[in-house]
């Protein structure tokens, strides 16, 4: 099939500079969300209408397998899809989508595409509230006489509650009769898309009906407000489809997935979780609340303790990371580390059993094995310009309140004492202290406050 999708809208409602269908849900472009759909469905020809000032919108998305196509001026859903007639196959039927319906389903649409059969097919909905929308006119026998916009409606045409949703399905060939021969008499001076169905009728070609899913696959975004109430929609599939993976969730409601999370066998999340890129979670991992985790890599039976951050971050097999640890991009945690409190590692590998418990600092620093690093040590990776490299090899133990002036390497086996400022390489398996010799002041006083006179 040829797919056609309509990206042109200004969005005058989102008040935003941003072009609407650029704006995120789940943490991906609107117009992403519905290109997924199109390649799920293997579409032939996908074409996207794009409008004037939206370069934005094509160097966002641009790909091989689509066709950029400019609406300027923009006079209308009809009007639109002209603009894409030349691309499209005429030996397979069109479907007509939209850059800010994001969660429409493929196989809703591969219904709608059915049911055209050689005709024409338009994806309606049953509303309580249809305020907003065309309303879908049926004769007595039930077969569709018309679509009508609600600012052209009649008072008894108003009180329909099945709506046009926008999405159609027509052959191709029939397509390149109708659009060209559409008019704008009406309260847009538009040219409507749905005004092909008179013309469908015109030639006694059948149009046929389908409904979504779900209700929700059709709601599109006009406003912040209908942004937000579809994202707590797509998260509230996000956790229904986790748990029914295995997945325990604390609060299915306090959970924000903005890409992909991909969780092996009993994984615990607690509230207030925020996944963004592509996460991917071993079996047995713990993520206490209110962390966040972007491009990550968790290994089994880590627990991660509350008020983390991770990013472009590896953790291998059964560490403990935090409360309040960072791990930022280019950290490589092997098994059994632990990064504590207020712990802060970038662009640093260290490896198994190998511990920083809190209050430290460790970049562009390579760690060994069953290392101690003591609360208040920092590795001096900045020189004001250039960064360097500390290197720590196994069984090292470093005291408290360490400063390690890279570039420096640590021996095998050494004891840096607590205190130690170390601008030199230590030796192996030997104690290296810098402190100065500790000295008390005879008749030394603490200063006292003066009186105000």
């Amino acid at each position: 099939m040829n797919l056609v999708i309509l990206a042109a809208g200004l969005g005058k409602r989102m008040r935003s500079d941003l072009p609407k269908v650029l704006h995120r849900l789940g943490g991906r472009p609107l117009l992403a969300h519905v290109l997924d759909t199109a390649r799920e469905l293997k579409a032939g020809k996908i074409c996207v209408v794009y409008g004037h000032g939206g370069e934005a919108v094509r160097e966002a998305l641009d790909a091989p397998d689509l066709v950029w196509v400019k609406q300027e001026p923009q006079l209308g859903t009809g009007h639109a899809v002209l603009q894409t007639l030349t691309f499209l196959d005429d030996g397979v039927p069109t479907l007509v989508l939209y850059g800010d319906v994001p969660l429409i389903g493929a196989a809703t649409l591969s219904r709608l595409a059915e049911v055209a059969g050689t005709g024409l097919a338009v994806l309606t909905e049953f509303l309580d509230d249809p305020t907003g929308y065309g309303r879908i006119v049926r004769d007595e026998d039930g077969s569709i006489r018309a679509i009508v916009e609600e600012r052209d409606a009649a008072e008894d045409e108003r009180a329909i509650d099945e709506i046009n949703t926008g999405f159609i399905a027509a052959p191709t060939v029939a397509l390149k009769r109708w659009l060209p021969a559409l008019g704008n008499d009406n309260a847009q001076g538009e040219y409507y898309l749905t005004d092909i169905v008179r013309l469908a009728i015109g030639e006694g070609l059948p149009v046929a009906t389908t409904q979504p899913d779900t209700g929700w696959e059709v709601l599109g975004v006009n406003s912040k407000v209908q942004l937000a109430e579809l994202e707590r929609i797509h998260q509230g599939r996000n956790a229904l489809l986790l748990m029914e993976s295995g997945v325990t969730l604390a609060d299915p409601a306090r959970i924000d997935v903005r890409g992909e999370l991909d969780c092996g066998r009993d994984v615990t999340i607690d509230v207030n979780c925020v996944f963004e890129g592509r996460v991917v979670l071993g079996d047995g991992v713990e993520v206490g609340a209110n962390c966040v985790l972007k491009n990550a890599v968790v290994g089994a039976g880590t627990r991660i303790a509350p008020f983390s951050h991770i990013e472009e971050a590896e953790a291998g097999r059964g560490c403990v990371i935090g409360p309040y640890a960072r791990l930022r991009p280019g950290t490589r945690l092997a098994d059994d580390v632990h990064v504590g409190n207020f712990v802060e590692v970038k662009n640093s590998r260290i490896g198994d059993g190998s511990k920083a418990n809190h209050l430290a600092y460790v970049g562009d620093a390579t760690v060994g094995r069953n290392v101690n690093v003591g609360a208040g040590t920092i590795t001096c990776n900045y020189d004001g310009a250039n960064k360097h490299r500390t290197v720590i090899e196994d069984d090292v133990f470093i005291g408290s309140d360490t400063q390690l002036v890279a570039p420096v390497t640590v021996g095998r086996g050494a004891t840096l004492g607590a205190g130690t400022t170390l601008t030199q390489d230590a030796p192996p398996d030997k104690l290296t202290i810098t402190r100065v010799k500790q000295l008390t002041v005879p008749g030394w006083k603490r200063p006292t406050k003066k009186k105000p006179v």
